[in-house]
C-alpha cells in the first residue's frame, strides 16, 4: 500500500498496510535514528506511529471537505522493541461522532506481545 500521506510519517517510514472506515493497520522498522540511547525504539516514535494512523482513520470517516486534527493523546509504554525489529499497529474507533471520535491504537511486536497502547480524539474540523 502507499506511504501515509504525512511527510513525518513518510519519514519516519511508516508503512500502512491496511485503509477502512473501522480499522487502519501499518507497520514500522525500528531504525538506529528512531531510537533513545541503548537501541530501543524512542516512546515519540511510537506515538508518532499511532498518531499517524489515528489521523488516517479519523480522516476515512469525515463528511466530504470536513478535516481532522488530534486534539488529545495518550500513551502507556508497556515494552520495548530494537533495532531491526519490526513493530505493527492496529488502530479501531472507540467513538465516532459529528465533532469528535476517539480511536484505540495497539502496537505490538511480531510475536504479538503488546509495546504499546495509545487513545487519541480526532476533532472534526468543519468547512467554512
Amino acid at each position: 500500500m502507499s506511504p501515509s500521506g504525512m511527510p513525518f510519517s513518510d519519514l519516519m517510514g511508516v508503512e500502512v498496510t491496511e485503509r477502512t472506515k473501522d480499522r487502519v493497520r501499518g507497520r514500522l522498522t525500528v531504525r538506529e535514528d528512531l531510537c533513545t540511547a541503548g537501541g530501543i525504539l524512542h516512546g515519540g516514535a511510537y506515538m508518532a506511529f499511532a498518531d499517524t494512523l489515528g489521523a488516517i482513520a479519523g480522516s476515512l470517516n469525515l463528511a466530504p471537505g470536513a478535516g481532522t486534527t488530534t486534539l488529545e493523546s495518550k500513551t502507556n509504554f508497556l515494552g520495548s522493541a530494537r533495532v531491526g525489529q519490526v513493530v505493527e499497529a492496529e488502530t479501531t474507533p472507540l467513538h465516532v461522532g459529528r465533532r469528535s471520535s476517539v480511536w484505540q491504537t495497539r502496537i505490538t511486536n511480531a510475536e504479538g506481545k503488546l509495546l504499546a497502547l495509545v487513545i487519541q480524539t480526532q476533532m472534526t474540523l468543519l468547512p467554512g
